[in-house]
C-alpha cells in the first residue's frame, strides 16, 4: 500500500496533487464525446412538463367552448336545476351532480374502514404464509374491468341487495318520520345505494394497497418499542403508525375518491339513469355526471342538449380539481404542523 506524504496535497482543499493532475488528464470520455446530452435531457425534460401543461389547458379550453351555449343560457343556475328534458330543451344538472356526490360518498364511507382493516391485517396481524397470497387478492380486484363490476351489480348483487336489504328495512323503517323516507323507494336493487357499494368495492383495492404500502414505510423500531411498553395492536396502529403515516393515508383516501367520481360503466348498470330527484332516498333510482354522459351524449344533437351534456363534464372536472385541491391543501396543513412539532 503506497503511503501519501503530506508533499504529495496541493491547495487547502486537501486533494492529491497526482490524483488531481491524472483526472485533469482523464476525463470521462463521455462527457467530452457528448458535451450536449445534458443539455438535450433538460429541455426534453421541460418540454414533458409543458405538454403536460398545455394538454390541461386545451382540455379545459375544449370543455369550455363546447359547453358555451349551455353556459350562456343557464349560467351558474345550471348546478342547482333539476328539469332535465330533452323534448322541452331544458336542461338541469343538479340530479346528477347528487347523484355524483351521493354514490361517491357512500363508497367512501363503505370502502375506507374495511381497506384500513385489510391493510392493518396484511402489516400487523396476518400470519407470514397467507400475508402475500391475501395481498395479491386484493391488488387482483383492481383488474376487473368496470363493465364486470356493473353485470355482477345488476344480475347478482342487485336481487340480494333488494330481497335481503332492502325490503328489512323498509319494514324497520316504516312509519317513522325522517328515516322512513331516507329508505323508502322500490324495493328493485338498484339505486344510489346499490351504486355506492358497487363503487366501494372498487375502490377498496386502490385505497388498501396504498395503505398498505404506508404503513409497511414505518420503521419496525417504533412499533417494537410501543409493543415493548405494553402497548397493544390498536394502540401501535392509533399512537404510532397512524400518525407517522397519515399524509398517505389521506392521499390514499383521495386516491379512491378520484377514482370513485370519474367511474361510468359500472355506476351506469345499477344507478337506474333516472332524471329526476323525488326524495334524498337511498333507494331510489337516480343519475350521475358520467353515467349520464355515457347514455346520451352519442345520440344528443348538435345545441343546447350537446351543450349541457359537455357543461356536466366541465363540473366533474371542477369537482375533481376541487377535491384534489383539498387533499393538498390538507397534506400541506399536515406537513406544517409535523414540522412545528418536531
Amino acid at each position: 500500500m503506497t503511503a501519501i506524504l503530506p508533499a504529495d496535497f496541493d491547495g487547502a482543499d486537501g486533494t492529491p496533487s497526482q490524483g488531481r493532475t491524472s483526472f485533469m488528464k482523464n476525463p470521462d470520455p463521455r462527457r467530452v464525446s457528448l458535451p450536449w446530452a445534458d443539455w438535450v435531457f433538460a429541455m426534453l425534460a421541460r418540454g414533458a412538463a409543458l405538454l403536460t401543461l398545455s394538454l390541461l389547458l386545451a382540455i379545459i379550453g375544449s370543455l369550455i367552448v363546447g359547453a358555451w351555449p349551455a353556459i350562456r343560457e343557464y349560467g351558474l343556475s345550471f348546478l342547482w336545476r333539476t328539469d332535465w328534458d330533452p323534448v322541452q330543451d331544458s336542461y338541469g344538472g343538479l340530479v346528477m351532480i347528487y347523484g355524483t356526490v351521493a354514490t361517491s360518498m357512500i363508497a367512501l364511507l363503505i370502502a375506507v374502514p374495511v381497506s384500513f382493516g385489510i391493510a392493518l391485517f396484511l402489516t400487523e396481524l396476518s400470519p407470514s404464509w397467507l400475508k402475500r397470497p391475501l395481498g395479491i387478492a386484493v391488488e387482483l380486484l383492481a383488474a376487473v374491468p368496470s363493465i364486470v363490476y356493473g353485470m355482477w351489480g345488476l344480475l347478482v348483487f342487485g336481487p340480494i341487495l333488494a330481497t335481503y336489504v332492502q325490503q328489512p328495512l323498509q319494514s324497520l323503517t316504516n312509519g317513522i318520520p325522517y328515516i322512513g323516507a331516507f329508505f323508502s323507494g322500490p324495493p328493485v336493487g338498484i339505486g344510489i345505494l346499490s351504486a355506492g357499494i358497487i363503487l366501494a368495492i372498487m375502490i377498496i383495492p386502490f385505497i388498501a394497497s396504498v395503505m398498505r404500502d404506508v404503513f409497511d414505510v414505518t420503521p419496525p423500531m417504533l412499533k417494537e418499542s410501543a409493543y415493548g411498553l405494553g402497548s397493544t395492536t390498536w394502540e401501535v396502529v392509533s399512537k404510532v403508525v397512524l400518525p407517522y403515516t397519515k399524509t398517505g393515508v389521506v392521499g390514499a383516501i383521495m386516491l379512491g375518491l378520484g377514482r370513485a367520481l370519474g367511474e361510468t360503466m359500472a355506476v351506469t348498470f345499477v344507478i337506474g339513469n333516472m332524471n329526476q330527484l323525488n326524495s334524498l332516498s337511498v333507494f331510489e333510482a337516480a343519475n350521475s355526471i358520467t353515467s349520464a354522459l355515457a347514455n346520451e351524449f352519442a345520440e344528443a344533437g348538435e345545441g343546447l342538449h350537446q351543450a349541457s351534456l359537455i357543461y356536466l363534464g366541465l363540473v366533474l372536472f371542477f369537482i375533481t380539481f376541487v377535491v384534489l385541491a383539498f387533499s393538498k391543501v390538507l397534506l400541506a396543513r399536515m406537513k406544517k404542523s409535523e414540522g412545528a412539532r418536531s
